[in-house]
This record gives structure tokens, C-alpha cells and sequence, in this order.
């Protein structure tokens, strides 16, 4: 056995993850990754610690001929106060989270593409009444164009709960420390690996489509067009941001599932702590903001111009995870 294979069987017999490994060792989860993946090797200090952690010789760590011993020294954990194993991800249970990932997320995008996209057609009408191009009262419009807009709604809600539902018993996965079986993060690296230039593809596209779209609008702005054509670019930019995130949701999401398994980047412990604790934040703000953006349209029934709500609202999300995030890492 090998260096790598021995820092595997060591920790997972211990049930730690490797993040709780890198913590005891003071170092990254990505350097104990790179350790048992042999792409690198621990320093002299780094393999003594993990001699005194795992209760194991130095010899045994180093020497490649040597087997699991049978005279053991005393162990970290009898040393220190246990730690409790963790749940156990079996390439069974992976593969199913793939999959269901990959066929869910698409009907899921589409919700997001129906909520982004809802008021087109009240838009639309609103736009044509205006400029006298249809021959309907501003109420009949206004009536149609509601009708889309909650059936949008509505179809992306249920999406969203039946869909979303079949994912429930993965849940943990985004929001706990677990371990995997051997196998799994091999698979997940290599699955990852292979879809790469699909999410590279599909990120860069929805951004190009978020920034081009906005360009219709900004020239019509400026050129001083009449109401009806800056209505319909208002439509063609909800179109393509909605063409966007679903992008974002049905390519780069699944892509997204493989760093799940392999717990890195933002599904690393500390990351989904952060999460745990921000998420009664966000269902707060974006409850909020669903409220404001009814009632201002309602009020003002300016349906055209009050989706630019969202976009602010955006922007200022980000800045108040931001904040957010700042707490949370004083305060810990």
C-alpha cells in the first residue's frame, strides 16, 4: 500500500471526513484531497502529526511494504474525545443523486424560466393597447395578460414542489459533513471532469445573453423609440435572462452536483454552515421583495416597468450575503 491508500483507510476508519482531517492537521481540505489522490505528498512535520492522529508508526506511513500493524500505539481518538461518524455516501446513493439531478434539473430550470418570464405577455398587451396596434380596452388586456402571468406562476410553483420533492432525501447532502465510499470521488472527479466544457459552454452563454440582451433596450433608450418598441425589447431581455438561468439551473446545476460529492468549493463544511445559517435570511428577503413587486404593480399597474425590481433586488442580495457572510466569519 501505498502513502495515499493509507491516509484513505486511516481516516475513514476513524470516520472522519476530510475536512475534519484538515482541521486536525491545520491544513485545506483540497491539500488532504491532493494527499490521497497522490497528486502530492505531505511534509515531514504533516506525516508525524498524522502518525500521532491516526495511532499509527511513521514507518508504517512512509515504508510502502509495510501492512496494517497488529501493535498499534495509542490512538488520536482514545486520546481525545470521539468524534461521531459520519453518514456514509455509497456509490449507489451517488449515482442515484446524479441521475435524479440530471433529470429533474431541467424541469426545474423551466419553473425558473416561467417565474422570469411571466409578465411578457401582460407587457406585451399593455405595450399594444397603448399604441392603439390592438383593438381591446385596457382592461381586457390587463385580464390576458394577468391570466399568463398566474398560470406561469403556478405551473412553475408546482415544478418547483414535485420536482423539487424527489430530491428531499439528498438534502443533507448540501447541508452536512459526510464521507464517501471508495469509489465515489474517483467517479464524481471523472464525471466532472467530462462535463466541464457542457457547464463552460452554458455559463458563458447565459452570461452573454444576460449582457447582450440588455443592449436592445439601452439603444431604443437612447434613440428616443417609441413605447411599443421599448415594450417589446423589455420582452426580449426577460426572454433571454430567462433563456439564461435556465442554463445556469439545467447545465451548470448538475455540474454543480459532482462538487457536492467531492465537498469543495461552496460545499465545503464551513460553506454549508454559512448556508444553514443565511437561508432563513433569504426566504425572508425574497418574500419580502414578492410582496413589494405585487403591490407596486398593482398599484401603479406599470407592469412595463416594474420588473427592474428583480434586477435591483438582485444586486442588492448579493451585497447583503455579502454583509452577511462578514458577520457570520466575526462572529465564529
Amino acid at each position: 500500500m501505498i502513502l495515499a491508500d493509507k491516509i484513505i483507510n486511516e481516516r475513514k476508519k476513524n470516520g472522519w471526513s476530510q475536512e475534519e482531517l484538515a482541521d486536525m492537521l491545520d491544513v485545506s481540505r483540497q491539500s488532504v484531497s491532493k494527499w490521497e489522490g497522490a497528486q502530492s505528498v505531505p511534509d515531514l512535520s504533516k506525516i508525524l502529526k498524522m502518525a500521532e492522529i491516526f495511532g499509527v508508526t511513521t514507518d508504517y506511513l512512509l515504508k510502502d511494504e509495510i501492512e496494517p500493524e497488529d501493535n498499534r500505539v495509542v490512538p488520536y481518538y482514545e486520546q481525545h474525545d470521539a468524534v461521531s461518524p459520519l453518514r456514509k455516501v455509497s456509490m449507489e446513493e451517488a449515482s442515484e443523486y446524479i441521475s435524479l439531478r440530471k433529470a429533474l434539473l431541467p424541469k426545474i430550470g423551466l419553473g425558473v424560466f416561467l417565474c422570469v418570464t411571466c409578465p411578457v405577455v401582460l407587457i406585451l398587451l399593455a405595450g399594444l393597447q397603448n399604441a392603439g396596434i390592438i383593438g381591446i380596452t385596457e382592461n381586457v388586456a390587463a385580464a390576458i395578460g394577468l391570466l399568463f402571468l398566474f398560470v406561469q406562476i403556478g405551473t412553475a410553483v408546482w415544478l418547483f414542489i414535485s420536482q423539487g420533492g424527489k430530491l428531499g432525501k439528498y438534502d443533507f447532502l448540501e447541508k452536512e459533513a459526510f464521507d464517501t465510499e471508495y469509489g465515489v470521488d474517483g467517479m464524481a472527479r471523472e464525471k466532472m471532469a467530462a462535463s466541464e466544457p457542457y457547464n463552460r459552454r452554458a455559463l458563458t452563454t447565459g452570461v452573454l445573453l444576460c449582457v447582450l440582451g440588455c443592449v436592445p433596450l439601452v439603444i431604443c433608450s437612447v434613440l428616443d423609440a417609441p413605447n411599443v418598441v421599448i415594450v417589446g425589447m423589455v420582452d426580449l431581455l426577460l426572454l433571454a435572462v430567462g433563456c439564461a438561468v435556465y442554463m445556469f439551473v439545467s447545465v451548470c446545476g448538475v455540474h454543480s452536483s459532482y462538487k457536492v460529492l467531492l465537498q469543495t468549493e461552496d460545499y465545503t463544511y464551513d460553506n454549508k454552515k454559512k448556508n444553514q445559517k443565511l437561508e432563513p435570511l433569504a426566504r425572508i428577503y425574497w418574500l419580502a421583495i414578492t410582496v413589494i413587486y405585487l403591490a407596486v404593480s398593482f398599484t401603479t399597474r406599470r407592469w412595463d416597468m416594474t420588473w427592474i425590481i428583480w434586477a435591483v433586488s438582485g444586486v442588492l442580495f448579493a451585497l447583503i450575503r455579502v454583509i452577511g457572510e462578514s458577520l457570520i466569519n466575526t462572529r465564529d
